[in-house]
């Protein structure tokens, strides 16, 4: 479950704003000016050059050809802004996320080979988050003990002694499952198996739910 952690991702990327400002400045042009060259309202000019609005396709058609530069390069310095704040700001999720972590079995789960062996405190957060498929601890809560989304035979955890360690049981098994191969469900061929399923639970060994290679499978 190792991912590549090589990319480059810069702490600071200036909004395509400040580059639009340096270029009008360049040209001796003011916002007013340009802003009736391109037949935008001048509020909407002011909101690109202070940063506060986003350079839109159909800004960055009109700027081509008023500052003889490619639409292309606006709306890449637009991406590569917005690429740079969404990451900071998941930066913060993660550093607001630290605690959260530390309420998971990590090491056993890392044994296991559920999620990638690190120490790092904020790999254990990200690692986490991709194993339960979330974007932030808030949405493992939503799922796992608000019980947001609405499917059948879901519960709670909530109020189990060991909610997280739970969790990634559930979780490690329902990855399983999307590699075996069976047939639809059918309520009718569950109620007709339950008294089965009673007789295989009333039978298994007194120990059978409490350990597994170390990692509790229930609340201790």
């Amino acid at each position: 479950m190792r991912t590549k952690r090589n990319q480059y991702h810069p702490e600071t990327v200036s909004h395509p704003g400040t580059t639009l400002s340096e270029k009008l400045a360049e040209m001796h042009m003011g916002s007013k000016e340009f802003a009736v060259r391109t037949g935008k309202p001048e509020k909407t000019i002011s909101s690109v050059l202070s940063g506060e609005s986003a350079i839109t396709p159909d800004m960055a058609v009109l700027f081509e050809d008023v500052l003889n530069i490619p639409a292309n390069f606006w709306l890449t310095r637009q991406k590569h802004y917005d690429e740079a704040v969404a990451r900071m700001k998941r930066s913060e999720s993660i550093n607001q996320s630290l605690d959260w972590a530390k309420l998971f079995p990590y090491a056993d789960m890392a044994k296991l080979s559920w999620v990638t062996a690190t120490r790092n405190p904020g790999e254990r957060v990200e690692y986490l988050f991709k194993f339960f498929g979330i974007g932030n601890k808030d949405a493992f809560e939503d799922y796992y003990f608000k019980q947001k989304l609405k499917v059948s035979f879901r519960v709670s955890l909530a109020h189990t002694k060991r909610p997280y360690a739970f969790a990634a049981w559930l979780r490690q098994g329902e990855l399983q499952s999307t590699s075996i191969g069976c047939s639809g469900y059918d309520p009718k061929i569950l109620l007709g198996n339950l008294p089965r399923i009673k007789e295989i639970m009333a039978n298994q060994p007194e120990d059978f739910s409490i350990n597994y290679k170390g990692f509790a499978l229930r609340p201790e």
